[in-house]
């Protein structure tokens, strides 16, 4: 077995009221995190950590991620202490820039995106320590505010970046930084560069999302990756050939976990595609237990 965590993400697709037993089964199979997500329109960061932290035991779930522009910093904090103490050490908070376009269509585009995001993961952190604020910068305005019950063993906050100003940022201010779908080993050496230059504190940890199809037909997956792929890789500004999935038999797909690790990964979250999430996730862990 590879020392990386092995996530998987609880897709914005799927009808929440699944969550519960989807999240037990991933524990029961040996996962190590369940990642949840916040993206408009579909459901809420806070309270789906809430439901997979309260079905399960032992998982470790991740809010990947919420919006800083959509999210108070106190509020935030607030929320995220509450699950910390009840939880404790099974929580990771997320926060990111927010995509633009979902963000102005509620009125809370930000003038500066990367002000708002530095602000927002100082401020939260400092919080969840037990520490009384005082923030008057560009975007976040906060006037002596403290935690009544802060969290005793404070989650790690993550950002959820991939522009290079926001990688070295991520490495000034975070405990950690999100990498999304589609970035490969090659990516990941980029972007441990830029991070390094935020000259992160020891333990800043890097958690990278992939896209995820086990199967031995390969026509399967080509049809089932296919669009993904086309459409990250727009994002990306890239071919879609070269656009990094963990994809193929299982044996295959643990290789590639396995370079993503060699590559500086310390979570790889997979994005299974295709029919039963929860099976081609237990072949995965069997492979790279195997190997």
């Amino acid at each position: 077995m590879t020392n990386v965590r092995i996530g998987v993400m609880y897709d914005r697709d799927w009808a929440p009221e699944g969550l519960p037993g989807f999240a037990r089964e991933v524990e029961a199979l040996g996962a190590d995190d369940l990642w949840v997500v916040e993206d408009l329109g579909w459901n809420g960061g806070i309270s789906a950590a809430a439901v997979a932290l309260g079905a399960t035991q032992r998982l470790r779930v991740g809010i990947g991620i919420t919006p800083a522009p959509l999210r108070s910093p106190a509020l935030l904090a607030m929320e995220l202490a509450t699950l910390a103490r009840v939880f404790p050490g099974r929580l990771v908070a997320g926060i990111g820039h927010g995509v633009p376009e979902w963000m102005a269509s509620v009125g809370v585009a930000a003038r500066s995106p990367l002000a708002l995001l530095e602000e927002t993961v100082t401020s939260v952190r400092a919080l969840l320590r037990g520490e009384k604020v005082e923030v008057d910068g560009r975007e976040v305005h906060l006037d002596g505010v403290r935690l009544v019950h802060p969290a005793t063993e404070p989650p790690p906050v993550v950002a959820g970046v991939v522009r290079p100003r926001s990688l070295e940022l991520s490495g000034r201010v975070a405990d950690g930084t999100l990498l999304a779908e589609g970035n490969g080993p090659d990516d990941l050496h980029r972007a441990l560069a830029l991070i390094r230059k935020g000259a992160p504190a020891p333990g800043h940890t890097l958690t990278v999302y992939a896209y995820a199809c086990v199967s031995d037909d390969p026509a399967h997956v080509a049809a089932t990756l296919g669009p993904l792929t086309e459409d990250q890789g727009a994002w990306l500004g890239r071919a879609p050939e070269d656009v990094f999935t963990v994809s193929g038999p299982p044996t295959t797909a643990a290789a590639r976990i396995r370079e993503l690790a060699a590559s500086g990964a310390d979570t790889v979250v997979l994005r299974f595609f295709g029919p039963e999430p929860a099976t081609q996730l237990g072949t995965v862990l069997e492979a790279l237990r195997a190997g």
